[in-house]
């Protein structure tokens, strides 16, 4: 049977990975939402708070791309529930902790539960979306939008009660448990399973695809050069709003979630347009457009510029992502969950890893300094994106990744 991946995006599919993605990354997007009311109930440094940052990403950097090695050798899908549930966990405990090393230890583990959830759930979201790139970036922008809520439901439960309140954000994982226990008990009664191993039977005997590794190597470093500006741009705005530009909490929390807001924006378009116009345009674009956001961003002299260079910035940088994602995983069509896990957790987690040295220059210079720096870091970005190649595979090199979506149902 060589039938090889949908090519119309299955809607009820997507729609169900990306409800769950938005929980996921709520998570993650809690991080940064919570560290201005960490500093201003516990006295923490930008030094600190950069740790934080680090625990948040700098694990996870490793252990992504082992669940993507885990999730390429055999299916995993119950890595999704089990990822966005340890998330919440960790969160709930950070809140709710009164130690900063129980803080960390917290929100590393966080970290590894988000990790956890990317390799199986961006697999089964590219399955599901056949060739569409605007899939992915439907897919992609569930995790966008997760995180754009997490600054005012984090202002809002925090805000409220405080961090002692800190076990309230753990309802929403909550929830999308029940929601993927409902869904998986549906698929089971249709024998969805059973179908899925017949099929990975008859897949034995396809030959591989080669995976192109230089290529591949080379994306990483765009990643890479997109990760840390990102990274510290998310954790530091707050702060740059607040002492920087004398602006209050609740200025600093929308800059933050336009941040977010605007990069699902770029993301669906970044999707549309890499379906009419090929990826590697998204990509040239959103860099083309990214390096003088970031730059306006830095150069803010009050929370109005501050506010259009941040809505430019998250616009601009999300243009390329959905498309990276699916060009990783045709890069390497053999190990898709590798590709994943590592260009959403390795390569995006130095951005985590830089983190404490773009804090010291917060400290020491304050935090324009720290985001103005990263604007050289995603220059070089820019340039190495330009050199990217596309690669698009025939429909049955990639009859494989259906059997997960078949799993799914």
């Amino acid at each position: 049977m060589n039938e090889g991946m949908p090519k119309e995006m299955k809607k009820g599919q997507v729609a169900f990975l990306t409800g769950t993605h938005v929980v996921n990354d709520l998570y993650q997007g809690a991080v940064p939402a919570l560290l201005p009311f960490m500093m201003l109930e516990r006295g923490y440094s930008y030094s600190a708070v950069a740790g934080i940052t680090l625990a948040a990403t700098g694990l996870s950097s490793v252990v992504q791309p082992a669940f993507g090695m885990l999730v390429d050798r055999k299916s995993r899908n119950w890595l999704v529930p089990t990822g966005f549930v340890t998330a919440a966990a960790g969160i709930v405990v950070a809140a709710m902790s009164t130690t900063y090393i129980v803080t960390w230890l917290a929100i590393a583990v966080a970290g590894i539960g988000i990790a956890a959830y990317h390799p199986p759930a961006t697999n089964l979201a590219r399955a599901a979306g056949g060739h569409s790139q605007k899939a992915m970036s439907v897919f992609s922008v569930g995790g966008t939008l997760g995180a754009s809520l997490a600054p005012p439901f984090v202002t809002l439960v925090v805000g409220s009660l405080g961090l002692s309140g800190g076990y309230l954000l753990a309802v929403p994982a909550v929830v999308a448990a029940i929601w993927w226990m409902v869904a998986q008990s549906r698929s089971a009664n249709t024998g969805a399973a059973e179908s899925a191993q017949s099929l990975s039977a008859q897949l034995a005997a396809n030959g591989p695809v080669s995976d192109d590794w230089r290529s591949f190597t080379r994306l990483v470093l765009v990643t890479v050069c997109w990760s840390i500006p990102y990274v510290t741009t998310l954790s530091l705005v707050s702060p740059f709003v607040l002492n920087a530009l004398n602006g209050s909490s609740s200025s600093a929390a929308i800059v933050l979630s336009s941040f977010t807001l605007a990069g699902a924006a770029g993301t669906l378009l970044g999707g549309v347009l890499a379906d009419r116009r090929g990826r590697r345009a998204s990509i040239r674009l959103g860099y083309l457009l990214a390096v003088p956001s970031l730059a306006l961003l830095a150069a803010a002299p009050n929370v109005a510029v501050a506010e259009l260079g941040i809505v430019c910035l998250g616009f601009a940088m999300f243009l390329p992502f959905a498309p990276q994602v699916t060009l990783a995983q045709d890069y390497l069509p053999n190990r898709p969950g590798t590709a994943s896990g590592v260009t959403l957790g390795l390569a995006m987690s130095v951005g985590g890893i830089a983190s404490p040295l773009f804090g010291y220059l917060a400290d020491h210079f304050g935090p324009r300094m720290a985001i103005g720096a990263t604007t050289a870091v995603l220059f070089v970005g820019a340039v190495i994106a330009f050199t990217l190649r596309d690669r698009r595979l025939d429909p049955e090199d990639e009859t494989e990744r259906e059997l997960d979506v078949i799993a799914l149902r």
